[in-house]
């Protein structure tokens, strides 16, 4: 997707650069309990890359990039056969591209092609305090839910909240 502004576009190899840089800085990872960043390196990213080129399209990963700021964040989503065809969903961007509607549009494209390559609904289950993840869902239409008990790691308290979003029919 391209408009006069933003970029959404397949992370390729030429983005791995920038994806090592989000996935590194605290900040950003903090919410998902790294707030030292993930510390990985790029042969760990090429690995990565060959999973989610592999997975296509059931599994895709988006690069995003704002006409000002250069490369923002990123957006992925994984459909599950085995549960549904739900597809979880993802989505991060650096501080400099917060507020100003960049997750809303990469968020909303990369739900539209979850649900274009066979997603039944998508989901997420962000961090309670992430207060601004946490409005965006709901502008987006995501609806609160039990978390559903398959997708509990055994027995471990859940310290997430479960949203869900319905395929449009």
């Amino acid at each position: 997707m391209q408009n006069a502004k933003l970029t959404i576009r397949e992370t390729t190899e030429a983005d791995l650069e920038n994806v090592l840089a989000l996935w590194n800085d605290g900040e950003v990872m903090r919410y998902v309990g790294f707030p030292d960043g993930l510390g990985v390196d790029l042969p760990c990213l090429d690995r990565w890359l060959e999973w989610i080129e592999s997975g296509r399209p059931l599994i895709n990963h988006y690069s995003v990039y704002a006409e000002e700021i250069g490369y923002c964040g990123e957006t992925f989503y994984r459909i599950d056969p085995q549960r549904e065809h739900k597809a979880a969903m993802d989505i991060k961007l650096f501080p400099a591209a917060r507020g100003q509607g960049i997750a809303s549009a990469a968020l909303s494209f990369a739900i539209g092609q979850a649900f274009a390559n066979g997603a039944s609904r998508v989901w997420v289950d962000p961090n309670p305090e992430n207060k601004k993840a946490l409005a965006l869902y709901r502008r987006l239409g995501f609806v609160e839910k039990p978390y559903p008990r398959d997708l509990r790691d055994g027995d471990q308290p859940v310290t997430t909240i479960y949203f869900e979003l319905q395929k449009p029919q």
